[in-house]
């Protein structure tokens, strides 16, 4: 054995016997990738810029990234990987921040999704492209190694077209799954997908009075004009309540790992 040799595997011994988080979080990844082998694992972060970065959200990325190395050390580096810094922009706004300027103007635009509501600060091409630049520039001073992706963007440029499509053939298999997590009142008028408005540009949170699986489309009852209302699920016309939302983008994006507190336990198992 060379002599870089021999400090790496002493390195990789240390690390299949170590009992620190990121190297237990990671030994699992292996195992998994032994049974499913793929070439490349992918790690994912969350981010909702409803509100600017925060140390909340570089944690999420640093903790990530440990686990991420710890599988670097167990593999000898022979596994490529990748770390995807996902941002749920195409949210609706739900409340105003308190620590942004112009209130009224966001005040304006609320239930739309982040990528439509203007930029208070004036600077870039909306709100939601407004904190995404500020995610990139915090992320970027710490050097961190990641691949941004938008949500707007994977749904709009149908990205996520063909999972979104799986989703709505599995539309009653997926709502077996997520009624019985839910509030009777809430159950009542839950779908997994959310139209967005071709009017007034809201995410609308409505009843789905029908689903066609061959047509790609769903029909719901628009609130305000009354009228019944079909539109295709694809090219950015609606998205995914965020616990489908979720677990659909692991799919479609093939991620292998993200890290969830102790108050999403739940979540991730459904």
């Amino acid at each position: 054995m060379s002599t870089d040799a021999q400090p790496a595997a002493s390195l990789r011994e240390l690390a299949e016997q170590s009992n620190a988080w990121p190297f237990e979080e990671a030994r699992k990844i292996v195992a998994r990738l032994a049974r499913n082998p793929k070439p490349e694992v992918i790690f994912e972060t969350g981010y909702g810029p409803s509100g600017l970065p925060h140390i909340g959200t570089f944690g999420e990325v640093a903790r990530t990234t440990m686990v991420r190395h710890a599988f670097r050390v167990l593999t000898d580096d022979k596994v490529k990987t990748r770390l995807i810094a996902f941002s749920d922009d195409m949210d609706g706004l739900r409340k105003v921040p308190d620590n942004v300027p112009n209130k009224e103007l966001l005040s304006r635009h609320l239930g739309q999704p982040l990528t439509r509501v203007p930029d208070p600060f004036g600077t870039h091409p909306s709100f939601g492209a407004h904190n995404n630049a500020r995610l990139r520039a915090f992320l970027d001073t710490f050097g961190f190694d990641y691949e941004f992706l938008s949500s707007t963007d994977c749904y709009t440029s149908g990205r996520f077209d063909a999972a979104l499509m799986t989703v709505l053939a599995r539309f009653d298999k997926v709502m077996a799954i997520m009624l019985p997590s839910l509030r009777e009142e809430r159950a009542q008028t839950y779908s997994p997908f959310l139209p967005i408005s071709p009017k007034s540009g809201v995410v609308l949170q409505v009843p789905i009075v029908a689903h066609d699986a061959q047509a790609g489309t769903i029909t719901y009852d628009d609130p305000d004009s009354g009228e019944r209302v079909a539109t295709p699920v694809t090219g950015g016309r609606c998205k995914l309540q965020w616990k489908p939302d979720w677990a659909m983008r692991w799919y479609a994006l093939g991620v292998d790992y993200e890290m969830a507190g102790k108050d999403l336990i739940d979540s991730v198992k459904l």
